[in-house]
């Protein structure tokens, strides 16, 4: 009885979050959710307590990370983006996608995923409509690697933060190992894209005018270049990256004076609330019942085809769960195994491209895409989840294991 109540628990908040009517926050479901978990007895109060502060500087790091974007976009980081593609493409269609892999691949992996979705993918519809381009290829780009291209660092995704944090790997090991996967993942995906989108980027349109351009945003570019690098150098002296987070937003927001409270509602308190609470939520399901299921399937060496088992395991969670609640589930079971644990992150990262739900990223794409009058076609994204997600997943894990190997 106390796995059905918690399993219903959880059913409701991804519901709620999937749907959100009339645009409410996620957080309206899951706090309360998390408090009848805790009042109900599925989780005693000292262990959800602890959760909690085991989330909360990850979660902490998510808010700062979301400031820093944000002003990364009113310093013109992202525009200059869109002008660099539109000059790399040349008015070339297939060029303009290369060029927008290139841009969403970094950005999702230097500034999260959050920041493509959100940030970029205006950018990316605006500069195909000035050169003429069809938008689809390169809509569906921005989803696609904001979800997959979150491999390579610590910081591109909160399921990479969760991980670091609960696995023990440095933040350069981490990125050493997931360098190959992450080439090797944004690869296949490209040539599918090309394959698939082929009568789109063929395709011309009536070019819109030039909307300018601006000199580069030379400071704001050296702040995030700081940051980065500061993510990887504080590390090792045991400062929790979340405050050069904060340190890049202070650079960012000092010059533009940005109110605080403006500050305040970048950071997404609701969505912080919802990942904490949520957190609680899943305890519930693991503690009676999911976490021994998950022990008892998980593979306990990482081997070539034990990775494949928890790539495509952590893929299939993540769509049916969500990639967090995913994520959350499978931690306690794989992070004492650096080689599962990656192979984890993997599914979980790429996995949600099959469907909208397998990601909040990816449902808040649709969003912004309905918001742009490009609302897509739900059956496109299926179609082209199942020809990527597969084959993008064999090959990040092929590329996992030689990076394994390579590092003994």
């Amino acid at each position: 009885m106390d796995l059905i109540i918690s399993a219903i628990l959880l059913a409701a908040v991804l519901a709620f979050a999937v749907a959100r009517p009339r645009g409410l926050p996620e957080a309206v479901a899951a706090v309360p959710a998390a408090g009848v978990a805790v009042a109900a007895g599925l989780v005693p109060w000292h262990d959800a307590l602890a959760e909690i502060r085991e989330l909360g500087p990850t979660v902490g790091f998510l808010a700062a990370v979301l400031v820093l974007a944000h002003l990364a976009a009113d310093h013109g980081v992202f525009s200059y983006a869109g002008r660099v593609a539109a000059r790399l493409g040349g008015g070339h269609p297939p060029r303009l996608l290369t060029a927008v892999f290139v841009a969403a691949s970094l950005i999702t992996a230097f500034l999260s995923l959050d920041a493509t979705v959100v940030l970029l993918t205006p950018v990316v519809l605006a500069t195909a409509a000035r050169v003429g381009a069809r938008p689809r290829p390169h809509a569906f780009a921005s989803a696609h690697l904001a979800n997959s291209a979150s491999l390579l660092l610590p910081v591109s995704n909160l399921t990479n933060l969760l991980a670091f944090a609960a696995g023990g790997l440095s933040f350069l090991g981490f990125t050493g190992l997931m360098t190959l996967p992450w080439l090797a993942v944004v690869l296949v995906e490209y040539l599918v894209f090309r394959a698939y989108f082929r009568a789109d980027l063929r395709a011309r349109e009536q070019p819109r005018p030039d909307q300018g351009n601006g000199p580069p945003p030379r400071y704001a570019l050296v702040v995030l270049a700081v940051t980065l690098v500061g993510f990887a150098v504080v590390h090792p002296l045991g400062v929790h990256p979340a405050w050069v987070a904060v340190a890049g937003a202070v650079l960012l927001a000092v010059p533009r004076r940005v109110p605080v409270g403006t500050l305040v509602r970048e950071a997404n308190p609701a969505f912080c609330a919802f990942v904490l609470a949520l957190g609680v939520v899943v305890l519930a399901v693991q503690r009676h019942g999911l976490e021994d299921l998950l022990d008892a399937i998980v593979p306990d060496h990482p081997d070539l085809l034990g990775l494949l088992a928890v790539a495509f395991l952590a893929a299939a969670l993540a769509n049916l769960l969500n990639n967090l609640p995913a994520t959350l589930a499978l931690l306690p079971v794989v992070e004492s195994r650096p080689g599962l644990l990656l192979a984890m992150l993997i599914g979980v990262n790429v996995g949600p491209n099959l469907t909208y739900v397998g990601s909040l990223a990816t449902l808040l794409w649709r969003q912004i895409l309905h918001t742009h009058d490009a609302a897509p076609d739900a059956r496109d994204f299926l179609r082209l989840g199942v020809l990527t997600v597969p084959p993008a997943l064999v090959a990040g894990v092929l590329a996992l294991w030689l990076s394994l190997r390579v590092a003994g």
